[in-house]
């Protein structure tokens, strides 16, 4: 993969975003005001806060699966803001990964077949699509499990079909909540452990919310929502 150039646009901006949610009789719910991060290609930033602190609301934001009430979200310098459901999911597909703390696999295809739909879906052919998904589970130390169904994997092998399915579609941008926060401890310190290996590997960007303090100290940076703000350290 190129290396961006210094004068690149960040693989992710967030430019003042504020999000409020209304409620009955009561003020509006201020989650994030003017919340600003910058992530480069390359990085691997954490993000960290208390529960409740709008870790989940920012990721969604970023996502473009929720809109700011104020602000702007850019994705390799395009402005997602004035675009309408259509352009934001051509964003989605082309720049966007997502891993969730719970891995949400379709049970009934394997795990080769779940990181293969989505790049059909994006439109590649089913044998660039299934060479990619080959290429991604074997990295993930999943060779000999690529026919078996999420019921015949364990909660590790999951995630990391989960992770594999998030980079089929080679996007800029990795978003990951919580991505290990179902795992026993041995097993989520291997998997995020790839994880970071494969992210560094494609050279991407990711943004990842966790709680876990000595998971944060792996990655290059880390960053606090606090009183909806986003602060070093």
């Amino acid at each position: 993969m190129n290396k961006p150039t210094e004068t690149a646009p960040p693989a992710l901006a967030l430019e003042a975003v504020e999000r409020r949610f209304h409620q009955a009789d009561a003020p509006p719910l201020e989650v994030l005001r003017r919340a600003t991060l910058t992530l480069r290609a390359g990085e691997i930033v954490a993000l960290v806060g208390p529960s409740g602190s709008g870790k989940s609301t920012l990721l969604q934001i970023a996502g473009l699966l929720e809109r700011p009430d104020a602000g702007r979200v850019l994705l390799a310098g395009e402005d997602a803001g004035g675009l309408g459901d259509g352009g934001r999911t051509r964003l989605r597909r082309r720049d966007l990964g997502f891993v969730y703390q719970y891995h949400h696999l379709l049970p009934e295809f394997s795990a080769e077949e779940n990181v293969v739909i989505p790049q059909m879906i994006a439109g590649i052919g089913r044998r660039a699509a299934r060479a990619r998904a080959r290429d991604l589970l074997e990295r993930l130390g999943l060779g000999p499990r690529v026919k078996h169904r999420p019921g015949q994997l364990s909660g590790g092998e999951q995630q990391r079909v989960a992770i594999a399915r998030a980079l089929a579609n080679a996007p800029r941008v990795l978003l990951a909540d919580e991505p290990t926060g179902n795992l026993d401890p041995k097993t989520a310190d291997g998997v995020f452990g790839e994880l970071l290996r494969l992210v560094r590997d494609e050279g991407l960007a990711a943004l990842i919310a966790t709680h876990n303090p000595d998971l944060a100290r792996r990655m290059d940076r880390v960053v606090t929502l606090r009183n909806g703000a986003v602060v070093a350290g």
